[in-house]
């Protein structure tokens, strides 16, 4: 049996049911920590579900910023820097990734809140956590302010990425469930994808073929 509910019906919902049901019926999304910087030189991350690649060349991706009517740390950080990193979560990182998301003081490093460690590569001046498998150092290109709801659409170029050698292939493409990247299901559900099946290039008339 299928349960529907219209905008009527989940419009009335309570805050947290439609958040809920909002923001696990469209799937499993992207699981990262965003490390910033601020001028003042304390680190900042916070856990996004919101990553998505924009382009390849040039290589871009792009990520979601809920409104500024409170202070967002990791909008002011990227500013005042022009760059960012974005980390893979793993399953043993989830707890503390979640942690991430608290709304503590600008003053204070998540960093220092929870079991997650920074790490700085080849002098970048801009954190990446440590035990990460995949991360990707970005540079702040633009924003688009989201009129319906007012939210921005940060959109950044990928300067640099860093992975574990265990995932690489002679393509390059990534094998994320040998390391145990995670995904995020609505606001607070943390699933450990498994690699089905992995096709080849789909064409018109031909047989589909599988690569595993």
């Amino acid at each position: 049996m299928m349960i529907k509910h219209t905008k009527e019906t989940f419009s009335q919902f309570s805050k947290i049911p439609r958040l809920n049901l909002i923001n696990s019926c469209m799937g499993y999304k992207s699981a990262n920590l965003i490390a910033t910087k601020s001028a003042a030189g304390i680190s900042n991350v916070a856990v996004f579900s919101s990553v998505t690649h924009l382009g390849s060349d040039p290589a871009l991706l792009g990520f979601i910023l809920r409104p500024n009517t409170v202070p967002r740390d990791t909008y002011t950080n990227l500013k005042e820097t022009g760059f960012f990193t974005v980390n893979a979560i793993t399953e043993n990182m989830i707890s503390a990734a979640h942690q991430s998301s608290a709304a503590y003081d600008a003053s204070v490093s998540e960093f220092e809140m929870t079991d997650l460690e920074e790490e700085y590569l080849d002098e970048i001046q801009i954190p990446f956590v440590k035990g990460s498998p995949v991360r990707l150092l970005c540079r702040y290109v633009n924003e688009y302010q989201i009129i319906e709801n007012n939210t921005i659409h940060i959109i950044a170029a990928i300067e640099a990425i860093y992975y574990d050698s265990i995932l690489d292939r002679e393509d390059k493409w990534l094998h994320l469930d040998k390391v145990n990247v995670v995904t995020i299901n609505g606001l607070d559900g943390y699933a450990l994808p498994q690699l089905l099946k992995r096709f080849e290039y789909a064409r018109v008339n031909q047989e589909l073929k599988t690569k595993f």
